[in-house]
């Protein structure tokens, strides 16, 4: 490999479909995860809540449950309807629109839960088990390419010092 970046070794090419096979494996992962990491960004913005996510993820255990910004406004909503008096306009306009604002959270959950499940975990799936194989392939690949070229080096010494010998007889 050394002899090959100093230019003192030749290098045995890898067949062009293969490379731009390997080349579009490169690139489909490089999308994928720009995809991945943008898509989880839009399903949940505070980076410290994705942080908290990961480390519960990693940990193998579920993060706590907690109201999304939707529920909680719209349990504000509600509550303050009801110490308004649900009789009052006022107190129940804000009881009704806090029951959609809980319903908006819910369907926002529910979006990310099968976000999660249905778009990132077959990204993810890509990226930590075909690319890892991939990329595993590839090693052992160039490893082999790069006995051959040795063996080709050593042979073709080989047959340059056969030629020397036969010449000095």
């Amino acid at each position: 490999f050394t002899e090959e970046k100093l230019g003192q070794a030749e290098k045995t090419e890898l067949d062009a479909h293969l490379e731009n096979l390997l080349s579009k494996a490169e690139c489909t992962k490089l999308w994928t995860e720009k995809i991945m990491k943008q898509t989880e960004v839009l399903l949940q913005p505070n980076p410290n809540a994705r942080i908290e996510e990961f480390v519960y993820e990693k940990l193998d255990r579920k993060a706590p449950s907690r109201m999304n910004n939707p529920e909680l406004l719209g349990q504000y909503m509600i509550d303050a309807g009801n110490e308004f008096g649900p009789g009052t306009a006022y107190g129940n306009a804000l009881i009704k629109c806090g029951e959609t604002q809980k319903r908006i959270g819910t369907a926002d959950r529910e979006l990310i839960q099968t976000s999660a499940i249905n778009f990132l975990t077959p990204l993810r799936n890509f990226i930590e088990g075909d690319y890892k194989t991939i990329t595993k392939e590839r090693k052992l690949l160039q490893n082999k390419r790069l006995d051959l070229d040795a063996a080709k080096t050593r042979l073709k010494k080989a047959k340059v010092a056969e030629a020397r010998a036969a010449v000095s007889r």
